[in-house]
């Protein structure tokens, strides 16, 4: 049992868990089952904070696009202003607890913490990433102007909060211009492979790197935005979604091959994306997650630790909401009782159920082998627990987090 979720507060030995799981690890993942719900942003403090003071970690990527962590950093850092000026309105919601327990972390610490961002850009709009590319490209590729200004054009009709909004928009585009946002994009992505010497002659090896990385999660932001407004209309792909996840999984390699070998990096986004094995519903596999892709190629140097609660209620998402800025509301929903073979319901069984605890899975014991379901959002996930997660932490609550403003 863990004493407190308060990421201020003294270890003591209620951590030693996590230790013995990080120990050989770089990188280290800490999930939630469910987005703003405030102990698990309390808990994700607090497993963050001992991962970098007691084992070692120097490296914080979270589920946000690169250009807005990159925007929020010197914030971080102490800087003037506050988050409103630095984030959008999802980025503040899904992370404004954590982001401001980060500022005042960082206070007097002569290495303050920095963020990487390593997803798609929380609003999934093109904007963000492709504005960085085409300043690159007017300074190496003058001859392309054109092109690369007809492609901003078309992306700045996509302006939504969330995924909720970007999505309809640009559905709501006409059918030749969303084929033909694709083209371009398409177009500057061969280019740049091809070009790729006069590129870096006419620059730097680093910034063509980050630019082609930039370039990336336009092409997989343009994607996902079909696939979520095919989604919305019950006309999308099988395992679509998957597309996402790959791009988080590459880009966290894509860092690590960039940090001093003896960097060991923090990954925190939910529980969908950080496990090892398919998520599934309802017995249907529905994407392949950035953990499973993680944990394929680094073994044992990726772990995961998933965030779950027993509470009878959880904060959940209801979209579509057209009321609302990000296109969705949250909504406390009732939960029934956890189901046989679950980690909530083992937990509740063994008298746990109101305490905070950090359940090791990697035991060869049958009772945690033998799970086979666990909470997210606000329904229950089939998977085999103990593969897909090395620990998981439980609490006993789940209220909304505090910040929210939509």
């Amino acid at each position: 049992m863990l004493p407190t979720l308060d990421p201020d507060a003294p270890f003591l030995d209620d951590l030693t868990t996590l230790r013995a799981i990080a120990v050989d690890a770089r990188v280290v993942a800490i999930g939630e089952g469910a987005h703003f719900v405030h102990e698990f942003t309390l808990g994700r403090a607090r497993l963050l904070r001992y991962l970098i003071e007691r084992c070692g970690f120097t490296v914080v990527a979270l589920e946000m696009g690169a250009a807005e962590a990159e925007a929020i950093n010197p914030w971080l850092a102490g800087g003037e202003g506050d988050l409103d000026h630095v984030a959008g309105l999802h980025t503040r919601n899904l992370f404004g607890e954590l982001l401001h327990w980060l500022r005042r972390y960082n206070r007097g610490r002569s290495q303050p913490i920095e963020l990487i961002g390593i997803d798609l850009p929380n609003a999934l709009t093109l904007r963000p990433e492709l504005d960085p590319v085409a300043d690159y490209l007017r300074v190496v590729d003058e001859g392309i102007a054109d092109l690369v200004a007809g492609i901003q054009r078309m992306a700045a009709a996509i302006n939504g909060g969330s995924a909720a909004a970007s999505a309809p928009q640009w559905g709501s585009l006409d059918s030749t211009t969303q084929e033909s946002l694709t083209a371009g994009l398409y177009r500057l992505s061969l280019r740049m492979r091809a070009l790729e010497p006069l590129y870096v002659a006419r620059s730097d090896q680093h910034r063509y790197d980050v630019a082609r990385r930039r370039l990336e999660a336009v092409l997989h932001t343009d994607y996902m935005l079909r696939a979520m407004n095919n989604l919305l209309y019950g006309t999308g792909l099988p395992d679509d979604t998957s597309v996402r996840d790959l791009y988080m999984a590459t880009c966290v390699r894509w860092h690590l091959d960039r940090l001093a070998p003896d960097a060991r990096l923090v990954v925190i986004a939910h529980n969908n994306h950080i496990q090892k094995t398919l998520v599934t519903y309802e017995g249907y596999p529905t994407a392949l997650p950035m953990g499973y892709h993680l944990a394929r190629g680094l073994g044992a140097q990726y772990r995961a630790v998933g965030l779950t609660h027993t509470a009878d209620h959880v904060p959940d998402m209801v979209w579509p909401a057209e009321d609302s800025a990000l296109g969705f509301r949250v909504e406390t929903v009732k939960m029934a009782a956890p189901p046989e073979g679950s980690l909530e319901r083992a937990l509740a069984h063994a008298g746990f159920d109101a305490e905070i605890t950090l359940t090791d899975l990697r035991s060869p014991d049958p009772a945690v082998t033998s799970l086979e379901r666990i909470r997210s959002q606000g329904a229950v996930m089939e998977l085999p627990v103990a593969q897909t997660f090395d620990a998981v932490l439980c609490t006993p609550t789940a209220t909304t987090d505090g910040g929210i403003t939509f």
